[in-house]
């Protein structure tokens, strides 16, 4: 992260191994927060009180079947807007982007990248270098597709279509379950065990398809 004004903190919730981040202008102090975890709302709003943001955003990268949000609590909380992808269709949000929309907080600007694949919905942000892909692109490996709304032609293209935002994008899925904390375009299109540069289409989709996981 190069930008030395943009405050930023990785979080971490182990029950359902969820990243949560939390961003914001030092400047200004305002802030966002990207998919925030029921079971960790007091701590991240003991995080935001401590450091004396005003939390503008909740963000969801996609409508999450392996946790419960805290958008709600924390909109109450901070009187913050509660943000998801234009795909997502969820009446009860307070904005919902659409592809290539932008929000801002304080000097920084947020970018939606409609990311559908793992669910109609998937939305990845992308801020300066900093790429927060949800569920879709995931540290070498991708979202499964097996759920209601998954498509596993969609994922591939959404895929690289982030692919194409450059090899420095800095990537922060929303799950990694070895502790791993981030990765980045560069080593996702080498080393992604299901969309890289080695596949053809119909190789990744296979891939994808034949995955069987667990329910």
């Amino acid at each position: 992260m190069e930008n030395k004004n943009l405050g930023f903190k990785q979080l971490f919730e182990k029950e359902s191994s969820t990243y949560t981040y939390l961003l914001w202008d030092k400047k200004t102090k305002d802030a966002i927060i990207i998919d925030p975890v029921k079971e960790t709302f007091e701590r991240d709003s003991k995080i935001v009180e401590e450091l004396n943001l005003n939390l503008l955003y909740v963000l969801e990268t996609h409508i999450h079947a392996d946790h419960i949000t805290s958008s709600y609590s924390l909109k109450n909380r901070f009187d913050s807007k509660i943000v998801l992808g234009k795909g997502s269709n969820l009446k009860k949000a307070d904005i919902l982007l659409a592809d290539n929309k932008e929000i801002s907080f304080g000097n920084f600007t947020l970018k939606a990248i409609a990311t559908p694949g793992h669910t109609n919905g998937c939305t990845s942000y992308l801020i300066e270098n900093l790429l927060f892909s949800g569920d879709t692109l995931l540290i070498h490996s991708v979202g499964r597709c097996d759920f209601q709304e998954g498509d596993a032609t969609k994922l591939y293209e959404s895929v690289n279509k982030l692919y194409s935002l450059g090899n420095e994008i800095i990537v922060y899925p929303a799950h990694n379950y070895d502790g791993i904390s981030n990765s980045s375009i560069r080593e996702e299109r080498r080393l992604n065990k299901f969309i890289n540069d080695d596949l053809s289409k119909e190789e990744s989709i296979k891939l994808i398809n034949n995955r069987k996981l667990p329910l």
